[in-house]
């Protein structure tokens, strides 16, 4: 059996050791009619039903893989497994109630992705199907066989993003004609960009019409002088009014809540 590299392995058992091997020549994508996570499709498949896909992907682009895809998954009806051993690997993807929302950019990147894998890995070509048992890729309800009663899944908007997005996606970056988006690296702030930015807080906080203005700098100062003290004042009030708090003695009550309550209350009266 296959495991994605970059899916999160939740392995669902017994099926991923009891149900036949599969030769991998589709790959069929789902709209699951709930938004859930990777994890969670995971758990529906677990708890709830006898039924299950290869794969299941969030909204945010989070990728759970639950069976091998050289093993069978119960997603795709007479696709699911063929008497010449071949059979589909699926995709199921959160979606709205109506499954009427289009794909979410994370979520068109990792099938993209995971498209450029299942093409790299198990060499289903890089075409539409054109018929159902024809290897390739497709979207559930490409073809009636792919279903036990027919489908709208998924919706029309996905359907448009598979054909004008996904799929050419799958192709151009599989033929090296487009790369993955690079992650920007994280930059530290400077202590000019640290000045920058309070400077902007000064500006809106004081209502000045520009950050450039000549009285910044003598305001954020004062800004963070001034915070400072309040911080400090609030500080020696919570340790006052504790210190007076312990000499209390009173049957029953807990006098660690009452403390907390108290510097509660105090901060909640600075802050308003």
């Amino acid at each position: 059996m296959a495991w994605c590299p970059f899916a999160t392995k939740y392995e669902l058992q017994p099926e991923s050791d009891s149900q036949p091997a599969i030769r991998p020549t589709q790959f069929i994508v789902h709209s699951i009619i709930a938004p859930w996570t990777a994890r969670r499709v995971y758990e529906y498949w677990r708890d709830s039903t006898n039924l299950e896909s290869h794969f299941g992907l969030g909204y945010e682009g989070d990728l759970g893989q639950f069976i091998g895809t050289e093993t069978r998954a119960d997603a795709n009806a007479g696709a699911n497994r063929r008497a010449d051993g071949s059979g589909a690997v699926s995709c199921e993807t959160a979606s709205n109630l109506q499954g009427s929302d289009p794909w979410t950019a994370e979520q068109v990147e990792m099938l993209i992705r995971l498209g450029v894998w299942l093409h790299e890995k198990h060499g289903i070509p890089l075409r539409i199907c054109r018929s159902h048992d024809d290897p390739g890729f497709g979207y559930h309800r490409l073809y009636r066989e792919w279903s036990t009663d027919g489908t709208n899944c998924p919706g029309d908007a996905r359907v448009k993003q598979f054909r004008e997005v996904v799929f050419p996606g799958i192709v151009a970056r599989a033929n090296g004609q487009t790369a993955p988006p690079k992650e920007e690296p994280a930059v530290a702030l400077t202590d000019d960009d640290i000045k920058k930015i309070g400077r902007q807080v000064v500006t809106g906080a004081n209502g000045m019409k520009s950050p450039n203005d000549s009285t910044v700098d003598w305001a954020l100062s004062s800004f963070v002088g001034l915070t400072y003290k309040a911080a400090q004042a609030i500080a020696a009030d919570v340790a006052a009014m504790r210190a007076k708090v312990d000499t209390i003695s009173v049957g029953g009550v807990d006098l660690d809540a009452l403390a907390k309550k108290v510097a509660d209350l105090i901060a909640s009266r600075l802050a308003s």
